[in-house]
């Protein structure tokens, strides 16, 4: 049995490199002119090109997936791995529908479905009681027209807030009187 060679020294010998002439690509030049030529192949190349594109990307985000009714493509990390935790199931957000009445029916006039708007509880001074907020950002949804006569309690309005939250808006607006700020 021979011992083995040291490491290198099985390689093969260097030669040098041949000298030959430099490879010429032809007709690069010729598509490119055929191209300007025929201003309509370019727009439909890319109009092609653009609806790949979109059909690759697939809808913007996660959520706009869930909402058009796709499951939500699996999340992966910048290398394209798939994240070491699961990603949580999309799901609608818990909002329900509370009527709250606010004290002053002239702000409430201000309002328009879709505003954003906190909610303001004002105690009785005598009662040792001053202003807290107790909702922040919560969404308009409907601004009933007010009855006949019931400007001296208030308007109602109806926001769209967590179920935990709007069950705290409207048992505050039996006890205290509520006002509203926009965002």
């Amino acid at each position: 049995m021979r011992p083995p060679r040291p490491l290198g020294t099985d390689a093969p010998a260097t030669r040098e490199v041949p000298p030959f002439p430099p490879v010429r690509v032809r007709g690069g030049r010729c598509r490119v002119h055929r191209l300007v030529r025929h201003p309509g192949r370019t727009a439909a190349a890319g109009l092609v090109l653009t609806a790949a594109a979109l059909v690759a990307a697939g809808p913007g985000t996660p959520a706009e997936a869930h909402r058009a009714g796709a499951a939500a493509p699996p999340a992966r990390s910048a290398r394209g791995h798939p994240p070491a935790t699961p990603p949580r199931p999309l799901r609608p957000a818990d909002l329900v529908a509370a009527p709250v009445r606010i004290a002053d029916a002239a702000t409430v006039r201000l309002l328009r479905p879709g505003d954003r708007v906190d909610v303001v509880a004002a105690q009785d001074p005598s009662a040792g009681g001053g202003a807290r907020v107790l909702a922040r950002g919560v969404r308009v949804t409907r601004v009933p027209e007010p009855l006949d006569g019931a400007a001296e309690t208030g308007a109602l309005v109806v926001l769209a807030a967590p179920r935990a939250l709007a069950a705290g808006l409207v048992g505050a607006s039996a006890t205290a009187r509520l006002a509203v700020t926009l965002c």
